[in-house]
C-alpha cells in the first residue's frame, strides 16, 4: 500500500476552507463573535473580498491536490468546508446592523491575522530559514491552537489588563513627570516607551526564570522544541495577562500619550513573531541594537549556560544593564531548543494550562 503523499495545496485549501468558514460565521454574528475594537480597523468590503478570494483558493487549490491524488481527505476538508461556507451565505451574505454586547470574541482578529502572518512568514522561512522544516513541524496544533486562544479572547484579556492598570494607575500618578513626558513630540515618547516597556518587561522575564511559582507558566512558552514565526504563540494565558500588564502599567502611569502607546503595542507584535521566527539572516551591527531572530533563539536554546540570559524582547542595551546580554561572538545558533527537562511539561495546549494549578511542588526554574 502506497503512502499518501503530503500536500501543500491540501494543507492551503484545508486552512483556508476552514477560515472562511469561521469567517461567514462572523457575518452572521457579528456582535458576538468580532472584536469591537479591531471592527474600526477594516472595512465591510474589504472583509467581503478577503473572504471570496479564500473560498476561490480554498477550491481551486483543493479540487488540484485531489485530482493529482494527494492528501485528498485533507484537500476534500478544504473542498467541503468552503462548500458549506457557500451554502451558508458566502461573500454574498446579508450583513444587519450590528447591535452592541458587554463583551464580545475575537474571531475577526484571528483570521486576519493567522492568514496575513501566514502569508508573510511561511515564504520567508522558506526563502531564508536556517533550518529546513515544514510549517506542519511538530507541535504545530498545539501552536495554532494558543495563537487562536490568544486572539479569540483578546477583549478578555484586554478587559483585565486594562481594569487593573487604569486602577493602580490612578493611585500612582505623578502628575509634573506626566507633564514632562507628554512634553515630548510623540516620536520622542515611543521612543522612551520601547526603553521603559523593555525594561519591565525583561526584569518580570527573569522572576518568571527564577520564581519557582511563575516558572510553572513560563515553562510552557520553553516547551517548544522548534522555532518559527508561530512558536512565540505558545504562552500560557496567565502568563499573557501577567506580561500585559506589568509591561503596560509603566506606560500608563508615567502619562505617554495613546499614540505612543498604540505604536509600541504594534511594534511588540511584530517583534515578538519576528524574534521567534526561523530566520538564518545575519543583521551584523544591527544585531547588537535591536532583537533579532539570532539573539533570541538562543535565549530558548537547552543550553545550561543560556538559561540565565538575553531577557529582552526589544533591546540588547536592557540585557546590559542586567548583565544579562549573551550572543557568540563567531555567528553561531543553538543547536537544540526547549527546556533541560522536557518532561517536565506534558504535551498538548489543555494539559499544559492545567498542570501547573495541579503541581503540588514547586518546579525548578530554569536558571
Amino acid at each position: 500500500m502506497t503512502r499518501t503523499q503530503r500536500s501543500w495545496m491540501a494543507s492551503i485549501s484545508a486552512a483556508l476552507g476552514l477560515l472562511s468558514l469561521v469567517a461567514v460565521a462572523c457575518f452572521h454574528f457579528p456582535e458576538l463573535l468580532t472584536s469591537r475594537d479591531f471592527r474600526a480597523v477594516y472595512s465591510e468590503s474589504f472583509a467581503r473580498r478577503l473572504l471570496l478570494a479564500g473560498l476561490v483558493a480554498a477550491f481551486l487549490l483543493g479540487t488540484l491536490a485531489i485530482l493529482r491524488g494527494r492528501d485528498r481527505r485533507v484537500a476534500l476538508a478544504g473542498v467541503g468546508s468552503a462548500t458549506l461556507a457557500v451554502l451558508l451565505g458566502g461573500a454574498d451574505i446579508q450583513l444587519d446592523d450590528i447591535g452592541q454586547t458587554p463583551w464580545s470574541l475575537g474571531l475577526d482578529w484571528f483570521v486576519v491575522s493567522l492568514l496575513f502572518s501566514a502569508l508573510v512568514f511561511i515564504p520567508l522561512e522558506k526563502t531564508l530559514g536556517r533550518i529546513p522544516q515544514s510549517p506542519l513541524r511538530p507541535g504545530w496544533r498545539t501552536d495554532v491552537g494558543y495563537f487562536f486562544l490568544s486572539h479569540v479572547l483578546v477583549q478578555f484579556i484586554l478587559i483585565v489588563v486594562t481594569t487593573w492598570t487604569s486602577t493602580v494607575a490612578a493611585l500612582a500618578a505623578f502628575p509634573p513627570l506626566q507633564a514632562a513626558i507628554q512634553w515630548l513630540p510623540t516620536w520622542a515618547q515611543f521612543l522612551l516607551a520601547v526603553l521603559v516597556a523593555d525594561l519591565a518587561q525583561a526584569s518580570l522575564h527573569r522572576a518568571y526564570h527564577r520564581v519557582p511559582f511563575l516558572w510553572r507558566f513560563h515553562a510552557v512558552h520553553h516547551s517548544s522544541e522548534h522555532m518559527d514565526w508561530l512558536a512565540g504563540s505558545r504562552m500560557h494565558l496567565l502568563e499573557i495577562v501577567l506580561t500585559r500588564g506589568f509591561v503596560l502599567l509603566p506606560l500608563v502611569v508615567l502619562g505617554f500619550a495613546p499614540g505612543a502607546i498604540n505604536a509600541y503595542v504594534i511594534l511588540v507584535g511584530l517583534q515578538a513573531v519576528l524574534a521567534h521566527a526561523n530566520l538564518g539572516v545575519r543583521f551584523g551591527w544591527l544585531e547588537h541594537v535591536l532583537v533579532l531572530p539570532r539573539y533570541h533563539h538562543w535565549h530558548h536554546a537547552r543550553r545550561e549556560d543560556f538559561v540565565d540570559a538575553n531577557y529582552a524582547i526589544h533591546l540588547p542595551l536592557v540585557d546590559r544593564l542586567m548583565g544579562t546580554h549573551r550572543l557568540p561572538a563567531d555567528g553561531s545558533w543553538p543547536a537544540e531548543y526547549g527546556i533541560l527537562d522536557p518532561t517536565e511539561v506534558p504535551r498538548g495546549l489543555w494539559r499544559q494550562h492545567f498542570t501547573p494549578f495541579l503541581q503540588r511542588k514547586a518546579t525548578r526554574p530554569q536558571e
